[in-house]
């Protein structure tokens, strides 16, 4: 299988998952509709959608190196120099789950942005309807493109009046990937909170060169791990050799892993959803985010 195309971890744990009824299921156009994306699989009715009373919201254009890169961000009205969270999005592009995210996030009070970083393959990737047409497209992002696009995402972020002196990033799956590979480059960044991010990389995939596990010793910001014992991609030993690499290195790091919990648990899109690690999870990354100054 061509480097490209291969299952990574994070990929594995999506395609691997339970079995589902369909009963509570948007139907595939009403999904699209909503805005969200057809390659993770169905979409559930009851997905939960923030409101965004009290909130500035909307589409933007983030100056990067090569032109603009879209995005989008949320955060509280009337509130001068906010927090900044970036979201790093999972495989699926910029659908209506991670602009959710990014809205919870600002009722929390931050400035959260969540930059569509795919964007130079000049193809929508919330209209692609399977897996095997998104891989060859996100597995050759590059990591160093990647970590500059995050850049210039803060950069943006400053010049809209948030404080990136309390600088933190969330991701979900390979966006939990990119929390570790953004805390061990950015020396800005005061916290991470990676949901199943992938501690191990697949072999010799150019343009990633170092695996979040062979990058701590590296780490410049704390992050919290949140990780499900019954995801198919990511055994849990993989997880504890993460944590073990960080101790060794003496760099601070909290892990969760939720018992019976599959791969992408917070997903409220999707079959994959449990509600209770999810809300869990989402409160550990709070308290997390409130210890390193994050959130206030």
């Amino acid at each position: 299988m061509n480097v490209h195309t291969q299952l990574t971890s994070d990929v594995v744990g999506l395609t691997k998952a339970a079995p589902f009824s369909r009963r509570g299921f948007m139907t595939a156009s009403a999904a699209v509709t909503a805005g969200y994306t057809l390659a993770a699989g169905p979409v559930r009715a009851d997905v939960i959608m923030t409101s965004t009373d009290g909130l500035d919201v909307g589409d933007i254009k983030i100056k990067v190196a090569d032109g603009e890169m879209p995005g989008y961000f949320a955060r509280p009205k009337g509130v001068a120099n906010p927090p900044v969270i970036l979201v790093a999005m999972e495989i699926f592009g910029l659908h209506e789950y991670i602009k959710d995210v990014v809205r919870r996030l600002a009722k929390l009070g931050a400035l959260a942005v969540a930059p569509d970083y795919y964007f130079r393959k000049g193809v929508d990737l919330t209209k692609i309807t399977d897996i095997p047409q998104l891989l060859p497209i996100v597995n050759s992002k590059p990591d160093a493109e990647l970590l500059s696009d995050l850049d210039s995402t803060v950069a943006w972020a400053k010049a809209q009046g948030g404080n990136t002196d309390r600088l933190g990033i969330i991701g979900f799956c390979r966006g939990g990937r990119t929390v570790w590979e953004y805390a061990a480059h950015s020396s800005a960044l005061k916290a991470g909170a990676s949901f199943y991010g992938p501690p191990v990389d697949p072999p010799n995939v150019p343009g990633w060169p170092k695996s979040p596990t062979q990058l701590a010793p590296d780490m410049k910001a704390p992050v919290i791990g949140l990780y499900g014992e019954a995801d198919t991609g990511i055994p849990v030993a993989t997880v504890e050799a993460l944590k073990d690499a960080l101790a060794k290195a003496n760099k601070p790091a909290e892990f969760k892993i939720y018992p019976a919990a599959p791969h992408g648990f917070h997903a409220d899109y999707r079959p994959s959803y449990r509600k209770e690690a999810a809300d869990d999870a989402w409160n550990q990354m709070q308290a997390w985010f409130k210890k390193y100054k994050v959130l206030g």
